[in-house]
C-alpha cells in the first residue's frame, strides 16, 4: 500500500510545497494537488517536480470542463517530462456550482465527456493523429470555423505514453465508468465495512468490461490522521467541519453526491438533517450531528492499535493508496510511522 496526501490549500504555495519535500523524505509516496477556484493545479505541479527527487505528483483533480482534451493530454505529457514519469492525471467533473459559477461554461454529460478525454488523451500520448467524433469533434468539422483545421499528433515523444488516469466519481455510472476505464479511482471518502454495499455493484460492471492490460484498479482512502492524545479532538473538529461542508452544502438538496454516498452508508435520516442544517447557514450544528460512529469509521483518529486495525480494514476493502491528512506537532514524524506500517 502506498502512502500518499493533499497539497494544502493556501496563499503561500512555496511554503505549502516546501512541507511536501519533508514528507517525501518521511516516506510518502504520492501528492494530490486540487484546482477548486484557487490557484490552478499545473502551476503548482510543475514547481513539485523541480523540488522533489521520488513523490508521485497528481492532479487531485483537473476538472473536466476548463480546458480542451487535447491541453489536458499536453499538460500531463509536460509534467511527466518534467518530473521524470511521476506525473499521475487525476480528473473530476467538480460541480456545476464552480464550473458555471467560476467558469462560465454549462455543466452538462460529465461521465461522457470524461470517457471522451480519457480516450483523447491516451491517443495524444500514443502520438496518433488526433481524430475524433463526439462531444469533442476533432479537428473541427466542415462548416465550422476557418475549415484549415486538419489532424496533427504531439510534436514531443512523451516520457511514458500510459501516464496514469484516475478518476474522482461517486454516482454509479461514474463509479462503472471509471472502472472500466481508469487507472485509479478517487472515491473521496470510503467506509471500509460498506465499499461493497455502496460501490460493489458499479464497479462489477465497470470490472466486467475493463481491459486486461490496464491491470488492477487502483484505489485511495484513508482520511484525517492523528496519533497523539492531544490532537484526537481537534483532529475530531477538522473531520467534523470537513464532512459537513461536503454532505450538507456540496450542491442543492436533491444533487449532491456525498449527500447520496452518506444515505447509502446507513445515515439517511442524518443525511437530511446535516443538509438542511448547513443550507440554512447553521453549519456547526451540521458538524455537531454527525454520528461519532461515522466519522469513527472514516478517519485515522486514535491510539496506533486503533489506526493500523482501520489501516487493515482499508486495505481488505481493496485500497491501494492510503490517504492521509496528518494533524500533529510533527507532520513529518507521522507520515514516516505510517510508512513504517505499511512497509
Amino acid at each position: 500500500m502506498q502512502l500518499s496526501t493533499q497539497l494544502q490549500y493556501g496563499d503561500d504555495p512555496i511554503r505549502n510545497a516546501e512541507a511536501v519535500v519533508a514528507l517525501e523524505q518521511a516516506g510518502l509516496d504520492v501528492v494530490w494537488v486540487a484546482e477548486a477556484y484557487s490557484y490552478d493545479a499545473v502551476s503548482l505541479m510543475g514547481y513539485l517536480a523541480a523540488r522533489t527527487e521520488r513523490v508521485q505528483i497528481g492532479s487531485g483533480i483537473l476538472p473536466i470542463y476548463s480546458r480542451t482534451p487535447t491541453l489536458t493530454a499536453m499538460t500531463a505529457a509536460g509534467l511527466d517530462a518534467l518530473s521524470d514519469g511521476r506525473a499521475i492525471l487525476g480528473l473530476g467533473a467538480s460541480g456545476p456550482q464552480v464550473i458555471e459559477g467560476f467558469h462560465g461554461v454549462p455543466y452538462d454529460k460529465p461521465i461522457a465527456r470524461t470517457r471522451e478525454i480519457i480516450e483523447i488523451c491516451r491517443q495524444v500520448w500514443r502520438r496518433e493523429k488526433i481524430q475524433h467524433e463526439g462531444i469533442y469533434t476533432i479537428p473541427l468539422p466542415e462548416g465550422q470555423g476557418t475549415g484549415l483545421g486538419k489532424p496533427l499528433k504531439l510534436i514531443n515523444h512523451p516520457k511514458r505514453a500510459d501516464i496514469p488516469i484516475w478518476v474522482a466519481s461517486l454516482g454509479d455510472k461514474n463509479v462503472e465508468m471509471t472502472a472500466e476505464l481508469a487507472n485509479g479511482w478517487l472515491p473521496h471518502v470510503l467506509m471500509p465495512e460498506k465499499t461493497r454495499e455502496v460501490f460493489g455493484d458499479a464497479l462489477d460492471r465497470g470490472f466486467a468490461k475493463r481491459a486486461p492490460e490496464l491491470g488492477t484498479l487502483q484505489i485511495t482512502g484513508g482520511g484525517i490522521l492523528a496519533l497523539e492524545e492531544e490532537m484526537f479532538e481537534p483532529a475530531r473538529q477538522l473531520a467534523r467541519a470537513m464532512f459537513a461542508l461536503y454532505i450538507g452544502g456540496m450542491g442543492a438538496r436533491g444533487r449532491n453526491f456525498y449527500n447520496t454516498v452518506f444515505q447509502r452508508q446507513g445515515y439517511a435520516d442524518e443525511a437530511k438533517l446535516v443538509q438542511d442544517l448547513y443550507l440554512d447557514g447553521k453549519k456547526e450544528e451540521a458538524a455537531a450531528v454527525l454520528p461519532d460512529e461515522f466519522l469513527e469509521k472514516v478517519t485515522l483518529i486514535g491510539p496506533a492499535g486503533h489506526v493500523r486495525e482501520r489501516i487493515a480494514a482499508l486495505g481488505e476493502a481493496g485500497v491501494t493508496h492510503l490517504h492521509v491528512t496528518p494533524v500533529g506537532s510533527d507532520a513529518p514524524k507521522l507520515i514516516s510511522q505510517v510508512k513504517e506500517w505499511l512497509s
